[in-house]
């Protein structure tokens, strides 16, 4: 006999299983009311990130505290750090290093290299480097969507790396880290894409925020950098996520700046220069640390050694770097300081700038996990601190200390890489707790940015995008027309009649042509004027009589709009919605009176519907690409997908064409990403049947599941 079924609670009170239960309740919940698309749902959402976003924040620095214990420290070290408690401050890598042996602070880095090397390569790719870009990447052109695996990996990953001495930040990891949350939760609630975008702009801004103990900039940050819309609808629960995220880690961690700074004050009026001079030697610090950063990164992708592997390499780099210039380890905060208080030798300052861009470039390079914003901090700071010890040495009675001019001239290395001043500004503002910066502050950030755009216009993430292909600046027009031209839908044989012909001859040419304007040229050549066909109608009924009497250029409107071949189509459609006609008379650029052509209302219209397509088109394989590129297989709908294929074996040395995929699978090649002749991958390319497979040649494959695994499987 069977035992009784467990009922749930649902069946109790309503008679249904759990399930159904459940179900049901969603149902009538959201069929009831539009509650998911109104604020209250968004405000929620917006508290339940920033929730996740300052505990995300917290278990990341007591990661990163018990990776430093452990690659620094052995088990005692790790004994140590969880005896701290999980919100301890994580210690300075350069005083536990200092004891070890010269051959262990080279192996420290590279053990750390050793693990984060094949975690981030075979699991979650997404998770190497600074993080950011990927995110915007993901709210560009996924609609927010964040694999909820990289929560996970690249918390572990940035950890390690940073634990173990690698010259990297933790604000990156923890934006990518927070994103990653929020997307989460925002699949799980299943929102729609403009939703989704805004929720991880609030688990950014949460995890910015409990880093710092900064919410405006973390706000700021989100909207300026991650989701570039300051819509209220967006911006109110993002700054909603900050604010609670600053709450709970204040609560957790206290209330004190990040970095304790002297006193400051503006020592002359026109000091205010200075400071702006030194925003302009930070524009080109930053630019030649992205640089830099991006010269390493191909160096390390060339480096013929397993991909896995190549952290561990430049761990042991970085390690080499350390045992000289032991500084360069880790996050950097304690050297920091130094350079703000004015503790750092003037020589050492810029042996450490140096130092750092080369520690750093390596660390990300190589395929290290964490951010690029504590390296520009120290970037700045050492700047400053050589720049103001200089101008203080010769100036002494009107400039202020190395100190203030550290502390400035890390804003406007941040503004200089980031191409964000206003989040540099508050951020800086905001870790130090002093007001008083800001006038010289804003100067130099400003100086420094506008340096930065006009000598380079992408910014240390959007570099990054771009040199995969994915611009996020709209490089077309969002006005359609403005991108047509009157050549690309001109009628090169419009109804033309000569001025001397007569009436019967003009309702000859009316009954044979399509066309509503008839062009009147004398005998030359030239453009006289045009007669409507709504004229010629009323003269229709008069014909017999005007027959000897009234030739075509009596009938022609002389005062007629006229555009050229290089006009664009926006013009176009002005006049004609300015003008009751339905064609224009197109001309001769060099020769006003000599007709090319005409233009018709019906194909500008035309025109701009294949164009509108094409981009809509254009843009969906791009963006599908670009998720392949990423996730390798993005779904379709109707059991299709597309897929990132690497051509077997039997492929290579065969054409398109000989292999006939289409007839033999079902399905189709749209994309070949070929292997140039130096061994890189080449851009796209769009295949023809006669195009032969190489060997590495990667093809981007539509097709069914089934399909796509027997073309693998060949």
């Amino acid at each position: 006999m069977d035992s009784p079924r467990r009922r749930g609670l649902g069946e109790y009170v309503f008679g249904l299983s759990s399930r159904e239960s459940l179900t049901r309740f969603w149902q009538s919940l959201s069929l009831s009311s539009n509650w998911r698309d109104g604020p209250a749902f968004m405000v929620l959402v917006a508290i339940a990130c920033g929730v996740a976003g300052a505990f995300g924040a917290v278990v990341f620095r007591f990661l990163i505290r018990t990776s430093q214990g452990l690659f620094f420290g052995g088990a005692t070290g790790l004994e140590a750090a969880l005896s701290e408690g999980p919100l301890a401050e994580p210690g300075d890598p350069i005083m536990m290093a200092a004891s070890l042996p010269l051959w262990l602070k080279v192996a420290v880095p590279a053990a750390g290299g050793l693990i984060v090397g094949p975690l981030v390569y075979f699991f979650a790719r997404e998770a190497k480097g600074h993080g950011v870009p990927e995110v915007m990447e993901a709210v560009a052109l996924r609609g927010g969507v964040i694999r909820p695996r990289i929560v996970a990996i690249k918390t572990f990953a940035s950890a390690i790396c940073i634990g173990s001495g690698g010259s990297v930040g933790r604000e990156g990891p923890i934006v990518q880290i927070g994103s990653a949350i929020g997307s989460l939760i925002g699949q799980l609630l299943r929102v729609n894409a403009r939703q989704l975008r805004t929720i991880v702009g609030c688990g950014a801004a949460a995890g910015v925020s409990a880093t710092f103990n900064a919410p405006i900039a973390g706000a700021l940050f989100a909207v300026e950098v991650i989701v570039g819309d300051f819509a209220v609808s967006q911006f109110s629960p993002i700054v909603i996520s900050a604010v609670v995220a600053t709450v709970i880690s204040r609560g957790l961690l206290g209330n004190h700046p990040a970095f304790e700074v002297p006193t400051y004050e503006l020592v002359s009026p026109f000091e205010i220069f200075s400071y702006m001079g030194v925003g302009v030697i930070a524009a080109l610090v930053g630019l030649a640390f992205v640089s830099t950063l991006y010269r390493t990164e191909d160096f390390w992708d060339w480096l013929p050694v397993p991909p896995w592997s190549k952290a561990c390499i430049g761990g042991a780099v970085v390690g080499c770097i350390a045992v000289f210039i032991p500084n360069v380890y880790g996050v950097g905060y304690g050297t920091i300081t130094d350079a703000l208080n004015g503790e750092i030798a003037i020589h050492m300052l810029a042996i450490l700038l140096l130092a750092k861009i080369l520690a750093t470039s390596t660390t990300i390079g190589s395929g290290g996990s964490g951010g690029v914003f504590a390296p520009s901090l120290f970037l700045g700071a050492v700047t400053g601190g050589f720049c103001g010890s200089i101008l203080h040495q010769w100036f002494p009675d009107s400039v202020g200390t190395s100190g203030a001019y550290a502390l400035v001239t890390m804003g406007a290395v941040v503004a200089a890489t980031t191409q964000a001043p206003i989040t540099a500004i508050l951020i800086i503002f905001e870790l130090t707790q002093s007001i008083t910066i800001i006038p010289p502050l804003m100067a130099a950030c400003v100086t420094s940015t506008l340096i930065a755009t006009f000598l380079r216009g992408d910014s240390i993430y959007t570099r990054k995008l771009l040199r995969r292909g994915v611009s996020l600046r709209p490089e077309e027009d969002p006005n359609v027309l403005k991108g047509l031209w009157v050549r690309d839908a001109i009628d090169r044989e419009p109804a033309c009649i000569d001025a001397r012909a007569g009436i019967e001859e003009l309702v000859e040419l009316l009954v044979e042509s399509d066309h509503s304007v008839y062009f009147v040229e004398d005998g030359e050549g030239s453009l006289v004027g045009a007669i409507h066909l709504p004229d010629v109608r009323q003269l229709l009924l008069e014909r017999d009589l005007l027959r000897s009497v009234i030739v075509a250029g009596d009938l022609a409107e002389r005062d007629l709009p006229l555009v050229t071949e290089d006009d664009n189509l926006d013009v176009v459609m002005q006049i004609f919605s300015m003008e009751e006609v339905e064609e224009l008379a197109v001309i001769d650029a060099n020769n006003r009176n000599r007709l090319v052509g005409s233009i018709h209302k019906r194909d500008a219209i035309q025109a701009l519907n294949r164009e509108t397509t094409r981009r809509d088109f254009a843009g969906g394989l791009s963006s599908t690409v670009s998720v392949v590129d990423k996730v390798r297989e993005v779904e379709l709908g109707g059991g299709y997908v597309v897929r990132d294929v690497t051509a077997p074996h039997r492929f290579v040395g065969r054409s398109l064409a000989e292999l006939n995929l289409r007839a033999q699978t079902g399905a189709q090649v749209l994309l070949i990403k070929s292997v140039g002749d130096t061994g890189h991958r080449s851009s796209l390319l769009v295949p023809r049947p006669e195009d032969r497979i190489k060997v590495g040649d990667v093809l981007v494959v539509a097709g069914t599941r089934e399909a796509l695994d027997l073309i693998e499987r060949v």
